[in-house]
């Protein structure tokens, strides 16, 4: 297992729409513990592929307590998503220092490929149901400030370049 570098925003990679995973294999097995490793020493909530500069639809969550929960996906979709919203601060190691609160479905029940190579469906709620949401952005070429009204996106870049947060 190695502790992989993040790719700093704007990088073009983070803007990126990811490339489906055909087959698990060792190989991916391999990067998914990696991510796992990179994951836990942020701490964090979950990793995606773009954000250490692997351009496939892979991503990891861990939300438990004590960790060691983590849940690696492979093409993770989101198949239902709850009405309900849930406001939550969610930042990101791309762009060190910021942050911003995003209104997220509370629940998603995500279809993706498992471990073992097979579909698997699953419900994510609260934390785990944001950390899902926030890998998948990722894998579509989104950041989660993305996901923010156009004049507070606006504002929210423009206080990270001052605040030297961009490259």
């Amino acid at each position: 297992m190695t502790q992989r570098p993040f790719v700093p925003y704007p990088d073009k990679r983070l803007k990126t729409i990811c490339a489906p995973v055909d087959t698990i294999t060792d190989d991916i097995r391999t990067l998914w513990s990696d991510m796992v490793e990179t994951m836990d020493a942020m701490p964090g909530y979950g990793l995606a592929g773009p954000q250490i500069g692997v351009l496939q639809r892979l991503a990891v969550v861990d939300c438990s307590q004590e960790r060691g929960k983590a849940v690696l996906m492979a093409n993770p979709e989101i198949l239902h998503a709850s009405a309900q919203m849930r406001d939550h601060e969610e930042a990101s190691p791309n762009l060190p220092g910021m942050s911003a609160v995003i209104a997220r479905p509370r629940a998603v029940t995500v279809r993706f490929l498992n471990a073992s190579g097979e579909m698997e469906e699953r419900d994510f709620v609260h934390l785990w149901a944001t950390s899902v949401q926030h890998q998948i952005d990722h894998l579509n070429g989104k950041m989660y400030f993305d996901n923010l009204k156009p004049v507070k996106r606006q504002m929210f870049l423009k206080k990270a370049k001052k605040m030297g947060a961009m490259k």
